[in-house]
């Protein structure tokens, strides 16, 4: 099911992708005109264009620069076209070459770099979208081919997606891997980054070994969202941080990280003071994660402040760290949070906070902070702090739920929804009020790297799932794109609810002729001919349960080639 989930979603935003109609639609396809990415003129993209890159068996051996602009109406989208198993198309910087035609600096520092360049002439690169790809091989144990024809090696902060600057920059549905980095942002004083959404991404695989300094996402900007991504352990032997930021306006949700000496770092924006001085530097919203803390390394789950050593450029505000579910497999002592100073602040309800070990290894703060607890789950016998000279404030404890065991489905499956008997069940609170309505907790987590809605049983349940004995079924496919007659055509149909797991059907109507729906997937395929019904009704049942069904009127249009 979960597989057959992710190529839903794959497959529908490849769906998105192709109604962009207001601008040029450029295929790059084995056996067409156009087989090679430095085929594409990326110094002439205009708002509305889309770049398909089709996979292929072997992956793509090329890199490039993106210094255009679109529009919020008309973005710039490169999007990768799945697979027939759902693969998605590999673009691999190692042996990688930059096409003759683009000239741009900072090559040894991504495969895709975003911003920053000669030609096409240098801009504040906007509304641009990247989805569908896996990227790798940025790493200076790795070379490639510049454009003026010498063989170069990857810097040491590399990254399969380097954003240099950019705003309105979308990332989803990509595997990022095997750099340096992984997803990297940066800004200055002369060129901000600005609403980021990194979503739905497989970020895993980066770090240089024995190097503290380079990390799965390293990100600097004002406003940036993280949501719906799985970040897996970094390199084998890397002891980078999985998930660092230095950003205004940070939004952590609904994400899954495992592993790093740090599953999170929300540091000081020492990249320029334009961040520091953003009003969204002081509030920072985490919640609805599922963060596993693996043996090893550092014992704190996350931080918070800064670390550069100029405490006055520390984030100074208040950290809102909700609805998490903590899974800490260490043999000694894990430490939840560490807060820089004293004039850090954080609010954390509604969380569990679970560790293998005795209760009496687990400790909320590091050596210092301000932090406020509500309704948050435990082992028995926790503690304030493990830090012997502990001089921070601790205030809420008693509002603290505890026992052995929060009542996880399987935790040995990483299943960490509750049962219905479970200790967490409706022992939540209300919501700080600084976090509504905006960062409401409203969806949850689905493994891995999509989402569905929270369901709404009664107080909120502890951590990243609510309990729900049955979660109505709805169809969230509201339209089709157009289907080119005798063109291949694979569009998902998405859904959520119940169990998870779906059986599709056409109840009434029919699809045009020359199109199935796979009833396990919902993905609609095949080559559509001429003169076919277009409209029809689509079924979806609970796999594990025929009487729990949702149903949805759909059409597809079929046309000639354009």
């Amino acid at each position: 099911m979960k597989i057959e989930l992710r190529m839903l979603v794959l497959t529908l935003l490849f769906a998105l992708a192709v109604l962009q109609v207001s601008g040029a639609v450029y295929e790059v396809r084995p056996g067409t005109a156009m087989t090679t990415i430095a085929q594409v003129p990326w110094a002439t993209l205009q708002p509305g264009d889309t770049v398909l890159i089709h996979w292929r068996a072997e992956p793509y051996k090329e890199k490039w620069v993106i210094c255009r602009q679109g529009t919020a109406e008309n973005p710039i989208t490169v999007s990768g076209v799945p697979g027939p198993n759902g693969e998605l198309p590999i673009i691999d910087g190692n042996g990688a070459t930059t096409p003759s035609n683009l000239n741009f600096w900072s090559e040894q520092r991504g495969v895709i770099k975003i911003g920053g360049a000669n030609v096409p002439a240098d801009t504040m690169p906007r509304h641009i979208i990247i989805e569908n790809l896996e990227i790798r091989g940025a790493h200076p144990d790795y070379q490639f081919t510049g454009r003026n024809g010498n063989l170069q090696s990857y810097a040491s902060a590399a990254s399969p997606i380097f954003v240099e600057k950019g705003e309105f920059i979308t990332v989803r549905n990509n595997i990022i891997t095997d750099g340096a980095n992984g997803f990297f942002v940066a800004s200055s004083d002369s060129a901000v980054s600005r609403n980021i959404v990194v979503e739905g991404n497989y970020i895993y695989g980066n770090g240089i070994v024995g190097s503290i300094f380079q990390h799965n996402n390293y990100t600097a900007a004002i406003g940036i969202v993280f949501q719906y991504n799985r970040f897996g352990p970094l390199r084998s032997g890397a002891p980078g941080v999985n998930l660092k930021d230095r950003s205004a306006g940070l939004v952590v949700r609904y994400n899954w990280i495992e592993g790093g000496n740090r599953n999170i770092d929300m540091v000081d924006g020492e990249d320029t003071a334009i961040i520091r001085n953003a009003p969204e530097y002081r509030k920072t919203f985490v919640y609805g994660n599922i963060l596993i803390k693996q043996d090893g390394g550092n014992n704190q789950v996350a931080h918070y402040g800064g670390d550069s050593g100029n405490t006055a450029n520390y984030r100074k505000g208040k950290l809102y760290f909700y609805n998490n579910t903590i899974y800490s497999i260490r043999a000694g002592n894990t430490t939840v949070l560490r807060l820089s100073t004293n004039d850090e602040q954080a609010d954390l309800r509604n969380n569990i906070f679970f560790n293998t070990a005795a209760g009496t290894s687990l400790a909320m703060l590091a050596e210092s902070g301000t932090l406020t607890l509500a309704n948050n789950w435990a082992k028995t016998g926790w503690r304030n702090s493990h830090d012997g000279g502990f001089n921070g404030t601790i205030t809420g404890g008693a509002t603290m739920v505890t026992g052995t065991a929060p009542g996880f489905s399987n935790a040995s499956l990483q299943e960490f929804g509750l049962t219905e008997n479970a200790q967490a069940r409706d022992a939540g609170t209300a919501l700080h009020t600084d976090v509504l309505p905006d960062h409401n907790a409203v969806r949850q987590y689905v493994k891995h790297q999509t989402s569905m809605a929270r369901p709404v049983s009664g107080q909120f349940d502890l951590g990243a799932f609510e309990y729900s004995a049955a979660v109505p079924m709805q169809i969230l496919t509201t339209s089709l794109p157009v289907a080119f007659r005798s063109r291949h055509y694979n569009q998902a149909l998405q859904a959520e609810g119940g169990s998870g797991s779906f059986v599709w059907s056409v109840s009434s109507g029919s699809l045009p002729a020359g199109l199935i729906l796979d009833p396990q997937t919902g993905i609609i395929r095949g080559r559509p001919r001429a003169n076919s019904p277009t409209a029809f009704t689509v079924t979806v049942a609970d796999a594990n349960d025929a009487t729990a069904t949702a149903v949805r009127d759909l059409t597809i249009s079929v046309r000639l080639h354009n």
